[in-house]
């Protein structure tokens, strides 16, 4: 067994699986965005902030008075049938990039128990002022200029809930006019890509080092009956991405602070000089780094947007 992760058995009639990573509190924010490039459907615990002068002790468990406040952990849970193997890889390489010592534990999960209790919670979420994205469940009238993306919490990746995704898809509304080639590095689940070409892109090319992404954002494309429209496939940031097909218009990367910072040097070959490169998965605080590297390579920042800690930029060539 890898000495990295273990492994919990919870029987045969297991369905889902619980990937559980727990790192030093310090690194809860940059974990929760690389987390989210597997799922946007997270739970994340955090005992740091409990209080027992402004709490009742005796309500709270004992476990949880008792946990060590300088770790939190967060978890999401995978289709069991589908493997966790190279989920586990991915997020290996993204920590060690990062330079995130973590633990990472997997544990199985029913069925029933998973999906009913996001399904409680996850309801359609109106992103800047066309994008709705919808449970595939759930029944939503569209109101006038309404696109309507629907998703599957079911699946392996997220739907468009955390600050990083909105900030991008909300970015999208207003750089996407109607024809453009789209670029999606990092793409997770396809979301982006799949909104760009609701809003009017021509094209969409999608891609992650990840292939369990890629399965998941291929899925997500067949189901929104994009195929025609967008592409996804296996790359390591830009090293498989054509260089060859014309510039991008609009080029997403929703990754995190380091993983820009390491792609910018070679972003410039894709672009024209009416190129965007719209940048999320930044926590506030090294929102001035990549800004700096940016600059660094003959890029500035037309655009910013932040929400809740996390920040997104509009980046053109000077």
């Amino acid at each position: 067994m890898d000495k990295d992760y273990v492994c919990e058995d919870w029987g045969s009639e297991t369905e889902w699986t619980q990937l559980k990573v727990t790192v030093k509190l310090e690194q809860l924010d940059e974990t929760v965005a690389v987390m989210n490039m597997v799922s946007n459907y997270l739970q994340i615990e955090d005992y740091s902030d409990i209080d027992l002068k402004t709490c009742y002790g005796d309500l709270i468990d004992e476990s949880i008075l008792n946990a060590d406040k300088t770790r939190a952990s967060v978890f999401v849970y995978l289709p069991a049938e589908g493997g966790f193997a190279d989920t586990i890889v991915f997020l290996k390489e993204r920590f060690s990039t990062l330079g995130i010592d973590a633990e990472i534990s997997v544990s199985g999960v029913s069925e029933e128990d998973w999906a009913n209790s996001w399904k409680a919670y996850y309801k359609p979420i109106k992103i800047g002022e066309r994008i709705v994205v919808v449970p595939a469940w759930e029944k939503y009238d569209a109101k006038d200029g309404e696109l309507i993306v629907r998703m599957d919490p079911g699946m392996a990746f997220g739907t468009g809930s955390h600050e990083t995704t909105r900030l991008v898809i909300s970015l999208l509304e207003k750089y996407i006019k109607g024809g453009e080639r789209v670029l999606d590095v990092g793409c997770g689940s396809g979301i982006l890509a799949i909104c760009a070409a609701k809003l009017g892109a021509a094209e969409c090319r999608a891609y992650d080092i990840d292939p369990v992404a890629v399965k998941v954002a291929k899925e997500n494309i067949k189901d929104s009956g994009l195929e025609a429209t967008v592409s996804c496939e296996v790359s390591d940031l830009l090293r498989q991405v054509d260089k060859t097909s014309g510039a991008y218009n609009v080029i997403c990367a929703n990754i995190v602070a380091d993983i820009i910072i390491r792609m910018t040097p070679d972003i410039g070959a894709y672009m024209d000089e009416s190129s965007v490169i719209l940048a999320s998965g930044i926590i506030v605080e090294r929102s001035s780094d990549v800004i700096e590297c940016f600059e660094d390579h003959g890029l500035r920042v037309v655009e910013r947007a932040e929400e809740n800690g996390w920040c997104a930029l509009a980046v053109m060539k000077k």
